[in-house]
């Protein structure tokens, strides 16, 4: 088991664009393993690659039973609106309202590089969306208005001082349980 470091806001690859995959190595396997790792310490619900410093077009998500692993995923179908409060493993400690689509169908490849298809709703389809926003250089915060984002960037800016060359360590220490509240507001 690795705990990997967490790219923060400032980092220039979290602004980039991934590339896909072609393949899956042992090295990849061992990466997607960490990122899980990394993830459930730093108490969050999903992760992209560019968040521990990596440009391949992979991330993953738990939510309650709903574990993915999403290799070159793609959104093919949207529905609803809906909006609710998210955080981001990658801007610590700062929260806002995002709307996004309430349910939808992603299509992408599992660990073993094989493809499939899945419908999601509410919390996952929401996660999904924020991961996949990810590995495409795009931020939560870039969905809220100049108001709301000035706002939570000023918020960041008194942060950011706590890591170093954009870095966020994860402690091996840092309780995995969470409770139900805490889950539902949890960072993506």
């Amino acid at each position: 088991m690795s705990i990997l470091d967490i790219r923060v806001l400032g980092d220039p690859l979290l602004r980039q664009a991934t590339t896909p995959v072609t393949g899956v190595t042992d090295e990849l396997r061992r990466l997607i393993a960490d990122m899980f790792d990394t993830m459930h310490h730093a108490r969050g619900i999903g992760l992209a690659a560019p968040q521990v410093g990596r440009t391949e077009r992979i991330a993953i998500v738990e939510v309650d039973d709903e574990r993915l692993v999403m290799i070159n995923p793609e959104i093919v179908k949207q529905e609803g609106r809906a909006k609710a409060e998210e955080g981001c493993l990658s801007i610590p400690d700062i929260y806002a309202d995002v709307e996004r689509s309430k349910s939808m169908v992603v299509r992408a490849r599992d660990e073993r590089f094989e493809a499939y298809e899945i419908e999601a709703t509410d919390l996952v389809a929401r996660c999904i969306q924020h991961e996949i926003d990810h590995l495409d250089g795009k931020l939560f915060v870039d969905y809220l208005s100049v108001l709301k984002r000035t706002a939570a960037l000023a918020k960041w800016k008194l942060e950011q001082g706590k890591y170093p060359g954009h870095i966020r360590r994860v402690s091996l220490e840092t309780p995995e349980e969470l409770s139900e509240h805490e889950h539902l507001n949890e960072e993506l």
